[in-house]
């Protein structure tokens, strides 16, 4: 790049007609409110800015971490309510969006919306997404994807002051009523480890802690970590992942810190050993002293092949970390989101959860396309690594079948642990069962039912032992002998097809620059457009990376329907001449849309990352 690149062109953003949000609605009732149901009404006079999330997203989850110190300094005058739009079957049970709200601390009002109905009345495509309504009722802005947080807060700031000189701002405690705190040893734990001395040490992830249980899985021999978000001394962050180092320390997936740490259950003893607390946004670095490159999610961890993987989850990537030379880079995955097999450096993840060394090979439980993945060396002569998979065929497909591995189903797998004979057992955690894939026979078959929202399992043993993340325990099962057969149904994403016509469909990704910014162009283009599709074919034209945020695609007249890939990056600086130093922003959203092609669809698609669509 070079500073005479000429700059990107953005979709046009005309100005358009004020529009007035429309009501907020949702079957599974409303969260975090008392007992009372909310409308915009009783939003008037407030900033109301709505989140649309699922519990599964993990971009999500950022945004989430994102508007907590907004939602603190201006509570006087901004609600955010969180709009739970599923993606997946299990996503749509009410018990289980009351167990998200807690799990991850959402601290606002939070409407279930199982049939999406608030999500199609605002033309949403992509999760996260961030409505904007001003004081009287009417949308002001949109952004998908992460990293507006910096933007919504200077928005935030121009509509205090318009609404107080109008009269119109309404200044006082906002509708959210905290849910009674619940006792009990764990709280939404993640993941567990089994340690030398037959104890068990388990990531509780909600209080932030570290928890060490007698081998009995219940009794707490001691706590590790403050009890309270921090990424100081022996505070966590919602942490994840936990492997044994060969030295008997215990290296832990500091999630929500993007973080590793290191703790010795000698001497009790937290240290910080990669990450810099930061999150990894397009452009950092992806190698170097561990100590000082950014990372993004790591849910789990595993000792292999001489490092620690990462199932960098944040990113769509495996990382690893070398002890020794103290130092991360990545090790597969490009950061797109989909499944594709091939050498580690072309691969595509769809947020990795769960890794398992077994021998020559490294087990994924990829979560967001229900897939188990593995790693393994090339082989036949060439260097480095292939990813292959097992069970699951991509990001829109899912359910509870067994079988051939072939037609098998999962859904949403956090969790994979070897068996001594040579076969995987995958926590399938939104089908609330334990299920194995045997390698030598291809067959997937379940082992046990009536679990919930299992996470993570450990060899003890005969025995194995389940992390039951939503019933806050440990628990011990026999491993059977026969596997249970499960026959069911197969699921797909509950979100309508979008319909467009054949031949050529112009695709806009919608963004104007926050108030008083503007495109960073001293390097270069500040866009970046990626476009693929699945299957390959639907596309004859358009896809492959550019700078411009239009494109012209042309879809294959032999292909019905497919998923459209698009990945949009943008970075945007304070506009302050008489600043040396202007703070810069990266803004971020990957879509996957579904489409089918019928004579009467839409000719254009708009996404929108920031801004409103004049044209919509």
């Amino acid at each position: 790049m070079n500073d005479a690149a000429p700059a990107p062109t953005p979709a046009p953003a005309p100005r358009r007609a004020r529009v007035r949000a429309p009501e907020l609605i949702g079957k599974g009732g409303w969260l975090n409110t008392g007992g009372k149901d909310l409308s915009l009404a009783d939003l008037r006079g407030r900033i109301a800015i709505l989140d649309f999330w699922t519990f599964c997203c993990i971009n999500c989850l950022h945004v989430l971490d994102e508007l907590r110190e907004l939602e603190e300094k201006h509570r006087d005058t901004v609600v955010i309510i969180g709009v739970h739009s599923p993606k997946f079957v299990h996503e749509a049970e009410h018990a289980a969006v009351v167990d998200a709200v807690e799990r991850y601390q959402v601290h606002h009002p939070v409407l279930d919306d199982p049939e999406l109905a608030t999500w199609k009345q605002y033309a949403v495509r992509a999760w996260p997404t961030l409505v904007v309504i001003d004081p009287e009722g009417y949308i002001v802005a949109q952004h998908a994807g992460e990293g507006h947080a910096h933007a919504i807060a200077r928005l935030v700031e121009e509509l205090e002051a318009e609404h107080e000189a109008k009269g119109t701002l309404r200044r006082g405690d906002g509708p959210y009523v905290a849910p009674e705190p619940v006792a009990g040893a764990l709280r939404f734990p993640g993941k567990a480890l089994l340690l030398p001395s037959g104890n068990l040490l388990v990531s509780d992830s909600t209080r932030h802690q570290l928890v060490e249980l007698a081998a009995d899985g219940e009794s707490v021999v001691r706590r590790i970590g403050s009890g309270e978000r921090g990424f100081d001394g022996d505070s966590f962050s919602e942490p994840q992942g936990l492997a044994l180092l060969p030295d008997g320390r215990v290296v832990v997936a500091d999630t929500v810190n993007h973080a590793l740490r290191v703790y010795d259950p000698a001497t009790g003893h937290v240290e910080t050993v990669a990450g810099t607390g930061r999150q990894w946004w397009q452009g950092s670095p992806t190698s170097g002293p561990a100590l000082e490159v950014d990372l993004s999610s790591p849910w789990d961890v595993a000792w292999w092949q001489g490092r620690v993987w990462i199932a960098m989850a944040g990113v769509h990537q495996l990382w690893t970390w070398d002890p020794e030379a103290g130092t991360v880079e990545v090790a597969a995955g490009t950061t797109n989101e989909g499944l594709l097999d091939g050498p580690a450096a072309e691969a595509w993840f769809a947020q990795p959860s769960g890794l398992a060394a077994a021998g020559d090979r490294l087990w994924i439980a990829d979560s967001e396309t229900s897939a188990l993945r593995y790693v393994e060396a090339a082989g036949d002569g060439h260097d480095g690594y292939v990813v292959k998979s097992a069970v699951g065929t991509g990001l829109f497909d899912f359910g509870h079948r067994d079988g051939d591995a072939a037609q098998a189903l999962l859904q949403h797998p956090l969790g994979v642990t070897a068996l001594p004979d040579g076969s995987v057992a995958v926590c399938d955690t939104y089908n609330h069962a334990l299920r194995r894939y045997d390698p030598a026979t291809g067959q997937v078959s379940t082992l046990a039912t009536d679990l919930r929202e299992p996470s993570d399992a450990v060899l003890v043993g005969a025995d194995i032992v389940v992390v039951e993340s939503a019933r806050h325990r440990l628990t011990r099962l026999r491993l059977p002998e026969e596997a249970v057969r499960v026959d069911a149904v197969a699921h797909r994403t509950q979100r309508a097809a979008t319909e467009v016509a054949p031949g050529t469909l112009r695709l806009d990704v919608v963004f104007q620059a926050p108030s008083r910014q503007k495109l960073d162009t001293r390097y270069g283009p500040s866009t970046r457009l990626l476009v693929s599709s699945t299957p390959p074919e639907l596309l004859t034209d358009g896809e492959g990376a550019g700078s411009d945020f239009f494109r012209e695609l042309a879809l294959n007249p032999d292909v019905t329907e497919g998923v459209l890939h698009v990945s949009a990056m943008a970075a945007s600086c304070d506009d302050d001449p008489a600043n040396e130093y202007p703070a810069c922003h990266v803004h971020q959203q990957d879509w996957g849309v579904p489409v089918r092609v019928t004579a009467d669809g839409a000719s254009r698609l708009p996404l929108v990352l920031a801004g409103m669509d004049g044209e919509g």
